[in-house]
């Protein structure tokens, strides 16, 4: 066995804590944003049409470009990745905190996309090759699997305090201290294992095929939102998308050494990984869009209230993740974490399928929120620590990159297609009510909260779909087992990441 797994790096505690909140600061990055928009729109004068831009501009090229980042990290080292990843993303934030006009703040928000794209790829694969012991892995990704899971619902909270009480522009600058004191412990801590890097030249056509596929697919879904599912530009750009992403498989079996090497995700078990988190994460970026939108417009919460309204559920995806899910990943196959905690998060989703015009914060809503948190939580860690399971070292960050990709386009994906099916319900319901109404204003709310409960159902559905999807294709043992992934694609590798300890 190689030195990766010798002797382990006596830093790497500490590491955990700075590549934990950079991986913070990008997931609450992608939510923080959503509550201070209103504000922001208003100040730089941006059209309702353009507004999506600010959220869209950010997700196309964070993306997009996360196979790129992933492979980067890989040729030319993790931790100048995960740095110039962090300083580029603080500079972006700055940018995009100063911003005079709209295209300087849509503009800052791409840029902050593509360090994002390099920055977390290259965060997870360092966890991959720095906790190589069953025990010190499962902690570690218990830890990194909170913070994934919780981070969207951090920024919402930190989205509503800085709006209410300072300024929309701190939402961006708040990223600049994470990301200084992130990187400059990050300088002081980690260690480049020699040898780790992939020496391969990097295969541009790959990176463009890649980029331009993935950035039509997310497009296609937020112009669905937007203009509708049979409308030339959307169908156009989802036969873009199934065009060129299939010309990328296509050119990756062939060449020498490809931006996504096919047998990371051949591995069933990385597989199964990649398409549960797609899905869950469907479900959840649409379940915070209208449970946000459901507080603030019909309960008419502030977007303090709004943000601290999810706190519960943070608190119980921490507990799941660091206190169940990291308990038991050394005794229990990681599907039977999984299944089960993606089907209560589905348990717990279907639970604010009741919501109504009055419904109480108390009995309504948090017992559902509570629910989802634990489940999540469970789910989420074994399922990061999963997604590097038997991968080759010099294939970590790509191995990383796809975790990310299936998590940002299945958030793209869940916002545009289940806002399209509550928007239908809605006007559905609206319709067939007008007859009957009382008062337009009351119409309005009902109409609006049956669309987000239709929307609910379906997130549930989803969420059921992923835990199915866990059980049947993830195989792999528990960390201190003796049974081995049924598919060995990559157990005659000279240098791997181990999961299981031997």
């Amino acid at each position: 066995m190689p030195d990766i797994n010798t002797a382990p790096d006596p830093r790497r505690w500490k590491a955990l804590i700075f590549i934990a909140l950079a991986q913070l600061m990008v997931v609450l990055d992608a939510t923080i944003v959503n509550i201070a928009l209103p504000s922001a729109q208003k100040a730089l004068h941006i059209s309702d049409g353009n507004r999506q831009w600010v959220i869209t501009a950010y997700a196309l090229a964070f993306g997009g470009l996360l196979l790129f980042g992933g492979r980067i990290s890989d040729l030319w080292g993790r931790k100048n990745a995960f740095v110039t990843g962090l300083l580029g993303f603080a500079a972006a934030s700055a940018i995009g905190g100063a911003a005079v006009n709209g295209p300087m703040l849509m503009g800052a928000r791409a840029l902050q996309g593509v360090f994002g794209a390099l920055l977390a790829p290259s965060a997870l694969s360092l966890l991959a090759v720095m906790f190589t012991e069953a025990k010190e892995r499962a902690k570690a990704f218990g830890v990194f699997g909170a913070i994934a899971g919780a981070g969207g619902g951090v920024g919402l909270i930190l989205g509503g305090l800085f709006t209410e009480y300072l300024n929309w522009r701190w939402t961006f600058f708040v990223n600049i201290p994470f990301a200084i004191v992130a990187a400059t412990g990050a300088i002081a801590t980690i260690k480049e294992r020699a040898g780790s890097r992939n020496s391969a030249r990097l295969d541009v056509p790959g990176v463009v095929l890649a980029t331009l596929g993935l950035v039509s697919l997310v497009y296609g879904f937020t112009r669905a939102e937007s203009n509708g599912w049979t409308a030339g530009g959307t169908i156009g750009l989802f036969a873009a998308a199934a065009v060129l992403l299939s010309a990328f498989v296509a050119f990756e079996a062939r060449v020498k050494a490809p931006l996504l090497p096919l047998r990371v995700v051949a591995n069933r078990n990385r597989a199964g990984v990649y398409a549960s988190l797609g899905l869950a994460s469907i479900a959840m970026f649409g379940l915070f869009l209208f449970l946000v939108y459901y507080l603030q417009v019909v309960r008419a919460y502030s977007p303090v209230k709004t943000g601290l309204a999810f706190l519960p559920m943070i608190a119980m995806m921490i507990t799941g993740s660091t206190q169940i899910g990291a308990r038991l990943m050394t005794r229990v196959a990681p599907r039977w974490l999984m299944a089960p905690g993606f089907l209560l998060a589905a348990v717990g989703m279907l639970l604010l399928t009741r919501i109504d015009l009055d419904t109480s914060y108390t009995t309504g809503i948090l017992p559902g929120l509570m629910i989802m948190g634990v489940g999540m939580g469970t789910a989420f860690m074994p399922a990061m620590s999963m997604a590097t399971h038997g991968v080759q070292a010099r294939d970590a960050g790509v191995a990383s990159a796809m975790v990310n990709t299936s998590q940002q386009v299945g958030g793209a994906i869940g916002t545009a297609l289940l806002n399209t099916i509550a928007a239908s319900a809605t006007t559905a319901y609206a319709k067939s009510h007008l007859a009957h109404a009382t008062s337009p204003k009351l119409l309005g709310f009902q109409s609006m909260v049956h669309g987000y409960k239709v929307a609910i159902w379906w997130a549930g559905g989803i969420l059921t779909l992923s835990a199915l999807l866990a059980l049947v294709l993830i195989n792999v043992g528990h960390d201190n087992g003796s049974s081995v992934a049924a598919s060995g694609e990559d157990a005659d590798a000279e240098d791997f990441v181990p999961v299981m300890a031997h």
